[in-house]
């Protein structure tokens, strides 16, 4: 079992999310996020002011899996996101140790489903 966790640009949600359905991959939390990395960030002027923004916005995913739908999942979200200019995002792959589901009590990948 599997954690993907995918930071994007906001605007690519869309388009992730329709490359993750023609996977079958359904299940996924999605939660709005800031930071920055190679971008660095943008100077803006306010009130006469030149301030510096340098936490963007983007997009946190969230999707667990089993070992078989690493792969999919991965370039999927790849496909999706993908612009090639700086600031695409980053997807981090981590090991789950446990997984549970709580109406039915299920444990590991019956859990995940």
């Amino acid at each position: 079992m599997k954690l993907i966790t995918a930071y994007i640009k906001p605007e690519r949600l869309t388009a992730v999310k329709q490359e993750l359905y023609k996977h079958n991959i359904f299940k996924m939390s999605i939660t709005n996020a800031l930071g920055c990395g190679q971008q660095k960030g943008y100077h803006e002027s306010y009130r006469g002011f030149d301030v510096e923004v340098n936490l963007l916005k983007k997009v946190r995913i969230e999707i667990a899996v089993n070992e078989e739908f690493v792969d999919m999942t991965v370039k999927a979200i790849v496909e999706g996101a993908k612009t090639g200019e700086i600031g695409d995002g980053k997807i981090f792959i981590t090991t789950l140790d446990e997984c549970i589901r709580i109406r039915t009590g299920e444990t590991g990948k019956d859990a995940i489903g």
